[in-house]
């Protein structure tokens, strides 16, 4: 083989390697895990420490990328049945199964250890020396644990997978929180809360648009045995109001300025009227422009939660 075919092919590799960890799903962990760092941060005039935000935030995307991956070796053999997903790197053959579990393993393996170093902070402010984070810790394996051991078989058995699903999707603002006051605290629940609610239009939308996609590999999604869409629409309505709440959460409670009200009302308002009018009409390009909308949302809500932090 030549140097330069050698070279395609490792290029191939490192991109079946990094469209396993789903980036773009991934990515909006980051947001989150970035979101709950500065939220539990004291000041608003200093920033957290580089190090903290930095281990916090790799060890996050590395096990959400790992659960990512083990979730696909996992479905090796569902993926091929479905459209959406028959180009993976499993299904396609760029990577074997063996390469993909360890991929997925060591990611994770190495994202937890990141977060499980990270220390809180001391009640001075200092860095304590040779402590661990370890509940920060304990809540990056439960996203991995919890994504792969429990919402991955439960697709094949329930439709209340996706709300199980959304509960290691709503864990990464918690963890960003927890690496810097050490603890469980109340303002988690309304991070937690936030991220839980948006989870369920977001991929209600999806699943709507690949519902026989999903009954071809005998996945219980809920557009998959709801034909007629009446419970979707319903769940979708009455999740999309629980982000209305929660998003305001912080704004009664103090957590926020004045500003922050008027900004999230705007965001919700973009956010909203794209899944009602989906969840109503059940037509797939409505669908679409929510989930669409549902990307944008997420990152702008938590971006205008830490500008306008108290």
């Amino acid at each position: 083989m030549s140097a330069g075919g050698g070279g395609k092919l490792r290029a191939n590799k490192l991109a079946a390697y990094w469209e396993l960890g789903k980036p773009r799903l991934s990515a909006l962990a980051v947001f989150a895990v970035v979101a709950g760092v500065y939220m539990g941060w004291p000041s608003r005039s200093s920033h957290p420490p580089f190090d903290l935000l930095l281990t916090t935030t790799i060890g996050t995307f590395l096990a959400a990328i790992g659960a990512a991956a083990l979730n696909m070796f996992r479905e090796r053999d569902l993926d091929p049945l479905m459209k959406r997903t028959q180009g993976r790197p499993l299904p396609t053959g760029r990577l074997s199964p063996r390469e993909v579990l360890t991929f997925g393993l060591t990611t994770s393996i190495v994202g937890v250890l990141l977060v499980l170093i990270g220390s809180p902070l001391a009640a001075d402010g200092s860095r304590p020396i040779g402590e661990w984070n370890w509940t920060a810790g304990a809540l990056s394996a439960g996203i991995v644990l919890s994504y792969v051991l429990v919402y991955t078989p439960m697709k094949m058995r329930t439709p209340l997978n996706t709300l199980v699903g959304a509960i290691p999707g709503a864990l990464p603002p918690v963890v960003g929180h927890v690496a810097v006051v050490g603890h469980l605290a109340w303002p988690q629940l309304v991070l937690f809360a936030i991220l839980f609610c948006w989870q369920i239009p977001h991929f209600l939308a999806i699943a709507w648009r690949y519902r026989e996609d999903y009954a071809r590999a005998g996945m219980q999604m809920l557009p998959v045995v709801d034909p007629t869409g009446h419970r979707t629409a319903i769940t979708m309505l009455l999740y999309v109001a629980g982000l209305g709440i929660a998003s305001y959460i912080p704004f009664f409670t103090g957590m926020v300025s004045d500003h922050y009200a008027a900004i999230v009302g705007l965001l919700d308002l973009l956010f909203f009227a794209p899944t009602v009018f989906a969840a109503l009409t059940r037509r797939d390009l409505a669908m679409r422009m929510t989930f669409l909308v549902s990307i944008a949302y997420l990152p702008l809500l938590f971006l205008t939660m830490v500008l306008t932090r108290q």
